[in-house]
């Protein structure tokens, strides 16, 4: 009899055994997907895993985002949008800072007239009043919706140069590098617009400092006397006086502007964690703002050679660009390269951030319109 109990308790115990077997194999087997290797279905599960730990260690900025089907607009309404949001831009420029300019104006022109920024500045107030401080405005609004309007609208088409230059498929995305050669690029085109604007802005700027050194007979107030005046006594290419210097200045210039703006825009996408196009204002700003900062601190000296010569061209035909160069160079000193600098750096900031904010915001609107 104990025996044959004996007997029934192991059976019991094998049939709980094959049951809980039974239950741990069923439950594998909805775990793992059947299939007739089971080494091969391993190999598979564990390669799916690695494809994700490699994405999951791409910066933010460049990991695929997912996003709504958007309708690429046509090349011409693509330039138009370009064009447009580069004017928004160029306006937003202006109207932040032209006090400022107009100050660094008149440090470069006259470096040994005013002791600092705040002596310049203040003398300007107390002499002219507020509107002295906003002189050349019209022609410097026009300036910079004309450079601006074009220099993006060239962007635009020169990265699709480079893309081609590079062997890369139509909308491929570039490097920084790239954008910046791109900016590079187009900055000869805004140059042939930028240079009759900003000379009328530059001799409206320095116009009371020329008529008190007794250099001019009398000063023109208006943009459109200083227009017939560059028309009557130098003609038609009188407008372009300083446009090598121009041109020089603008080049390596923009490059580090769209370089610097890029790689500040790529660092607060990846620290952020999204996309270049979602930092956010302050972000935005503060690129900008580096990106011109970057600018100035390259080609200040060509600018302060390039506004010498648009101002002095008033009263004689000025020399070009190395000459007028070493001629300052020798007579007034490295230092004189530099002045009007501390306007500057503080004008680059609030100036530049809001030329980018309007590019990017007005852009962003105008493209969403095309999103399906």
């Amino acid at each position: 009899m104990q025996t044959g109990q004996s007997q029934r308790r192991r059976g019991g115990a094998c049939r709980n055994t094959g049951g809980k077997n039974t239950a741990r194999s069923s439950r594998g087997s909805t775990s793992r997907p059947s299939s007739s290797d089971g080494s091969r279905s391993g190999s598979t599960v564990r390669f799916s895993f690695r494809l994700r730990s490699d994405k999951e260690k791409q910066p933010e900025s460049q990991r695929e985002i997912h996003t709504p089907v958007a309708m690429a607009p046509h090349p011409v309404v693509q330039a138009i949008i370009d064009l447009s949001a580069g004017a928004v831009g160029g306006a937003a420029c202006v109207f932040s800072g032209q006090p400022l300019d107009t100050a660094k104006v008149k440090m470069q022109t006259f470096p040994g007239l005013y002791r600092g920024f705040l002596h310049c500045f203040l003398s300007i107030y107390r002499q002219v009043g507020l509107r002295g401080l906003y002189q050349g405005t019209s022609p410097a609004l026009m300036a910079n919706v004309a450079e601006n309007s074009v220099l993006f609208m060239s962007y635009g088409f020169c990265q699709e140069v480079v893309r081609f230059t590079c062997s890369l498929e139509k909308g491929a995305a570039l490097s920084d590098m790239q954008k910046a050669c791109a900016g590079s690029v187009a900055s000869v085109f805004s140059s042939l617009v930028l240079c009759p604007t900003e000379l009328v802005k530059c001799r409206l700027q320095a116009m009371h400092e020329m008529a008190a050194s007794g250099r001019i007979a009398a000063a023109q107030n208006s943009v459109w006397s200083v227009v017939k005046s560059i028309a009557q006594n130098e003609g038609p290419t009188g407008f372009f006086q300083g446009l090598t210097t121009t041109i020089a200045r603008e080049v390596p210039g923009y490059f580090c502007f769209f370089g610097a703006y890029e790689l500040c825009r790529t660092f607060f996408a990846d620290y952020l964690r999204c996309s270049k196009d979602d930092i956010g204002v302050a972000p935005i700003v503060f690129s900008g703002g580096f990106g011109g900062a970057c600018l100035w601190l390259v080609v200040y000296p060509m600018d302060c050679v390039k506004s010498r010569i648009q101002v002095m061209s008033m009263t004689s035909k000025q020399a070009g660009f190395f000459t007028t160069f070493m001629h300052i160079f020798r007579t007034e000193g490295f230092r004189a390269l530099y002045s009007g600098l501390t306007p500057t750096m503080i004008r680059t900031f609030p100036a530049n951030g809001a030329l980018f904010l309007g590019y990017e915001a007005s852009r962003k609107l105008m493209m969403s319109q095309f999103d399906s």
